[in-house]
């Protein structure tokens, strides 16, 4: 017997190649970008799904308000699975949620497939929106450390704008409109969980035995007033992003006359791009008096929003989107950072779990509300009151924002 045979060499194991941090960052982000932008792709479809289904105006925002139950559902579940079982299984789990909901579209054909396809998109969007923000932030390289918060909100911000934009171009220019989107899409989101399999596991310190139950909802008495006033103000940022990111093709088609779908699935990207940028430039240079401008902005772009409705004019509409939506990214930012500042720290994942809860009740039950009353009436005169309505909550916000400033004062 040889040396070598007594001495065998050791087998060699395989090692996996990890990406530079810079490009696991890059390819989260990425991740986080895509499976938003199916979240809105419906949008500049829902006339096409309408006119072939024959469904009515309040089924179609029953369809969209669908997806607001499922991100509901999935924040208040899942909320705080990826602290305990690590970021990557999580946001494996809301890929293969968002590539079923895109699989659901392509099949799409009665109106409780459709449900079943916005419900999933739900489901991914919730998953994502707490696990794909901390895993972004956690995996910034040492440069992009302060940049990281910036970054996510892009990445989730702004890939709800460009689902809607992306979708309205592929249903205006290229042929299959109902299906060639929601394929490309099932191909990028699978590609995407190869970046998530190759990104480093940013939880370390995880428990042995992972308690896997829904997040109690509280807001401790301290933090109530603040909250509220935060809330009320949120509730009209959202309700307006369910308007541009529902309704607004109906705006664009029935009252301006503009049947092309490009233009209406730029109009929620306008929207949610103006409240992108309100976010970036608040989070650098917040003030005290930041949450006031929001809500001052919120009223003037609801004005604009009337008066495009009213007149049936598309220079107010872009001007009313990108008005509102500055004013709600900036009511989001400093009203969710306000209430944070007051709660313990012990208490915080329970209150941001009700914030959002409220935020995304306010996004579809008014949607819906509208989606009828424009059956009752129709839908000029729904919507000038829907905007009626935002412009009341946000100035109702800035009032008790005044009040609480002279009680805190005195």
């Amino acid at each position: 017997m040889t040396a070598a045979s007594c001495n065998p060499r050791p087998r060699k194991v395989p090692i996996i190649v990890r990406p530079r941090p810079s490009a696991a960052f890059a390819g989260l982000a990425t991740t986080f970008a895509v499976v938003m932008i199916g979240t809105t792709m419906p949008t500049p479809m829902y006339a096409l799904y309408q006119r072939e289904l024959g469904f009515s105006p309040v089924v179609q925002t029953v369809i969209f308000g669908v997806y607001a139950l499922g991100v509901l559902v999935a924040l208040v579940v899942t909320g705080s699975w990826s602290d305990q079982l690590g970021r990557r299984p999580v946001l494996l789990g809301g890929i293969g949620l968002a590539l079923l909901s895109s699989l659901v579209f392509l099949l799409a054909g009665p109106v409780p497939v459709l449900l079943a396809g916005r419900v999933l998109s739900g489901f991914s969007a919730g998953v994502f929106a707490g696990a794909a923000t901390a895993a972004v932030i956690e995996a910034a390289p040492p440069g992009w450390r302060d940049r990281g918060p910036a970054v996510a909100t892009v990445a989730n911000i702004g890939g709800l704008g460009l689902g809607a934009a992306l979708a309205g171009l592929a249903v205006q220019y290229l042929p299959a409109p109902l299906h060639l989107a929601f394929a490309v899409h099932a191909v990028a989101v699978a590609l995407c969980g190869l970046l998530v399999l190759a990104a480093p596991e940013t939880v370390r310190d995880r428990p042995a035995h992972p308690v896997l139950r829904p997040r109690a909802l509280t807001v401790p008495a301290p933090v109530r007033a603040v909250f509220a006033i935060s809330a009320t103000a949120g509730i009209a940022g959202f309700a307006t992003i369910g308007l541009f990111t529902a309704l607004s093709p109906r705006i664009v088609a029935e009252i301006i006359g503009n049947r092309d779908h490009a233009v209406a699935g730029l109009m929620p990207l306008l929207m949610l791009g103006s409240s992108v940028v309100a976010q970036v430039v608040v989070r650098a240079r917040a003030t005290e008096r930041t949450l006031d401008a929001g809500c001052v902005l919120l009223v003037l772009g609801a004005g604009l929003v009337a008066l495009s409705v009213a007149q049936g004019s598309m220079a107010e509409l872009v001007a009313g989107a990108l008005v509102a939506g500055a004013g709600q990214g900036m009511t989001f930012a400093t009203g969710l950072a306000a209430v944070n500042a007051r709660v313990d720290p012990r208490q915080r994942a329970g209150v941001t779990s009700a914030y959002f809860v409220v935020l995304y009740v306010a996004i579809s039950a008014p949607i819906i509300g509208l989606g009828a009353a424009s059956q009752v009436w129709d839908l000029r005169t729904a919507g000038i009151g829907f905007c009626a309505g935002v412009a009341v909550l946000a100035a109702a916000a800035l009032a008790a924002l005044q009040l609480l400033r002279r009680r805190d004062r005195g």
